[in-house]
């Protein structure tokens, strides 16, 4: 298995309980492992029953298993800090309120939380040499595959910026010229710089992301989830991304054979259903089922976080990085 797993799904489905769980299994087989949520519902401290910050905290109870939650507001606030710092070492002093003020705007613009968290847990599997396993808890499914299809899409338009800042610093050197010689503007020009940087960081996380990550699908058995499912696996594999395997979660339990009331009829009903959605998984999407978790009376925390982490037939053993490292 590849060192570092996501578990992507619509929201609601259970992703936290999943990733949470395979964290415990990869903590108890001998691994050191970190889970890292990028979903701003913070649900990765309650499973715990502990605060998580930005920063890797010991998980209590469990040897070798570490937590952190990314804040998606503080990210995009460090996110635009670095962009302005940036630019303001570029820019004349009067250009520098603009830019604050342009910035200022970005915050709430759509893709500002996908560019910043996709920035901060690129660095997370850059800084990853402590542990053996990375498990992300990503954000639901839309904003996920936003996230994982950035490189593509931005080393593209990076590469047509490029063309078009060393198009025009071509075009003033031969405007600029003093002595009969040319003047180097491109040599060491700090936007092509900055550009030519973030290329070079695109092109590691798509390279990461294809070689060093595996990634697993949690879904519910009802329509609609395995219909979004179904087009989540399409997106990912528009992005050469393949998902490893599927976990069906929230399982209706079977009530005994003895049992005959309106309950014991209500479940049973319900099992027939979702089995059939779990057979049209089965048989529709080439993804195979790993794990197929009933839902629990009470919260899945302490003890119940381990039954789940025995009942997901995902590989724990870690291969070393290939790409990153």
């Amino acid at each position: 298995m590849e060192p570092f797993v996501f578990f992507g799904g619509k929201g609601g489905v259970g992703k936290t309980t999943v990733s949470c769980a395979y964290g415990v299994k990869s903590a108890r087989s001998g691994l050191d492992t970190l889970v890292v949520s990028t979903d701003p519902a913070h649900s990765v401290s309650d499973v715990f029953e502990q605060s998580f910050g930005d920063d890797p905290q010991p998980v209590d109870g469990v040897d070798g298993l570490s937590a952190m939650e990314i804040d998606p507001d503080t990210e995009v606030q460090r996110h635009l800090n670095g962009i302005r710092q940036s630019l303001s070492d570029q820019v004349s002093a009067a250009m520098v309120n603009e830019i604050t003020q342009q910035l200022e705007m970005a915050h709430q613009t759509p893709g500002a939380y996908e560019s910043a968290l996709f920035d901060r847990f690129v660095d997370v599997m850059r800084e990853s040499d402590p542990y053996d396993r990375v498990v992300f808890d990503t954000s639901p499914t839309g904003s996920t595959l936003r996230l994982l299809g950035l490189p593509e899409f931005l080393e593209g338009w990076i590469d047509r910026l490029m063309h078009k800042r060393e198009k025009s610093i071509d075009l003033f050197e031969k405007a600029a010229i003093g002595n009969n010689e040319p003047r180097r503007v491109m040599d060491g020009d700090p936007v092509l710089n900055r550009l030519r940087e973030r290329k070079e960081f695109f092109e590691f996380a798509g390279g990461a992301l294809r070689s060093d990550a595996a990634f697993f699908f949690v879904l519910n058995p009802d329509q609609l989830s395995v219909n979004e499912t179904r087009r989540a696996i399409g997106e990912m594999a528009d992005n050469d991304l393949a998902v490893r395997g599927l976990v069906a979660n929230k399982l209706t339990p079977e009530p005994d054979d003895d049992e005959d009331g309106r309950g014991a009829r209500y479940l049973r009903d319900r099992v027939n259903t979702e089995t059939e959605r779990l057979a049209e998984v089965r048989e529709t999407l080439d993804p195979p089922l790993v794990a197929e978790i009933e839902s629990r009376t009470a919260e899945v925390k302490g003890s119940l976080l381990d039954d789940v982490a025995d009942e997901l037939d995902v590989e724990t053993a870690a291969e070393a990085p290939t790409f990153v490292g």
